[in-house]
């Protein structure tokens, strides 16, 4: 959890592109994942509705790589927990050297007691005001609090957890997180430059494209999908990599760390290939919280609110935090067959 977020909830609590395809791999294919061919792409957009962040645009290329044909799932990372014991994030108590750190000089640490396991959950507003609260208790298998649980959501994909979680399952399984290049090259799907990942045709057209909010944010989801939160992996068509929830469900946490002048560091380069992202992090909002980004969208993204259902959009949350609304999936890296010269 970021120091910005406890500091809101103490306060509150106070006052109240077609693609250049590589040479072909022999890896035997691993169980749920799918072959991602290299190439090169357009990073970025140039839509009306992308963000500074998501600008300028500018050309990639990433070596092929297998991805996880689906966000994790509860019943994938419930092994993971069985088999190693492992303690999310959110299932400690926050240390209090790790708070100040991330607090401006000379600000008064928050009160001791303050500082419990937990998570940010969602709730629906009833009137103008945050609606994003600390609940303790809330963690990947009690996403909502301590009274709620994952039992019938094992197809869903994990939420509240952290960047560290999302990175220590990827190790168990052999794995790593996708670099932010990666993952929106996989995203779009063969697809060049469009909004989104199956197109151009606005996602509330025609049928369900993809789990984000229908209706009016904060106070309203109709749930004309079916859904008012998660929903299971597989539930929407794949793109064209064959590749499920791309766009909505939950944000899926990438290895990068955030800087919104990312691209703008890349503009004296015709080419960037396999770029890692930047060295550090620096959010201008909170300069001395340290942010990841996270990327695809989630069930909360509402069209004249979020909007972020797009490859290409960006956010960007501190390492240590678990959201409701945020989970991941994983990649491996192969090698091309028999030698074969990329090209």
């Amino acid at each position: 959890m970021s120091a910005g977020a406890i500091l809101k909830i103490i306060a509150l609590a106070a006052a109240l592109g077609a693609a250049e395809v590589y040479g072909e791999q022999d890896t035997a294919v691993p169980a749920g994942m799918v072959w991602i061919p290299g190439g090169e792409f357009v990073m970025g957009s140039v839509s009306e509705i992308a963000r500074a962040d998501e600008k300028p645009v500018h050309k990639v290329k990433v070596d092929g790589f297998w991805m996880d044909a689906t966000e994790v799932t509860n019943e994938e990372f419930q092994r993971f927990v069985d088999a190693t014991g492992y303690v999310t994030t959110a299932e400690q108590k926050p240390k209090m050297a790790d708070v100040i750190a991330q607090l401006p000089p000379g600000s008064p640490p928050p009160p001791a007691e303050n500082l419990t396991a937990g998570a940010l959950v969602f709730v629906p507003p009833k009137h103008d005001e945050w609606w994003w609260q600390w609940v303790p208790g809330a963690n990947w298998q009690h996403p909502q609090g301590p009274e709620s649980s994952i039992k019938g959501l094992e197809k869903h994909p994990v939420v509240q957890v952290s960047w560290f979680d999302a990175v220590a399952y990827a190790r168990w399984a052999g794995k790593r997180l996708p670099t932010e290049a990666e993952w929106e090259y996989a995203a779009r799907g063969g697809l060049a430059e469009k909004t989104y990942v199956w197109g151009e045709q606005h996602p509330l057209q025609g049928k369900p494209r993809a789990n984000i909010w229908q209706g009016e944010f904060p106070g309203h989801n109709a749930g004309s999908d079916g859904y008012v939160g998660t929903s299971p992996v597989r539930s929407y068509e794949p793109n064209g990599y064959g590749l499920y929830d791309m766009a909505g469900n939950v944000w899926e946490w990438v290895q990068d760390w955030y800087r919104p002048d990312t691209y703008l560091q890349r503009t004296g380069q015709a080419l960037t290939v396999n770029p890692a992202g930047p060295d550090s992090s620096l959010d201008p909002e909170e300069p001395f919280v340290p942010k990841r980004v996270q990327r695809g969208g989630s069930h909360l993204c509402e069209e004249n609110f979020c909007a972020s259902y797009r490859p290409s959009a960006r956010m960007k949350a501190s390492p240590d935090t678990g959201l409701i609304h945020a989970g991941f999936r994983c990649v491996r890296s192969a090698e091309p067959k028999n030698g074969a010269v990329r090209r």
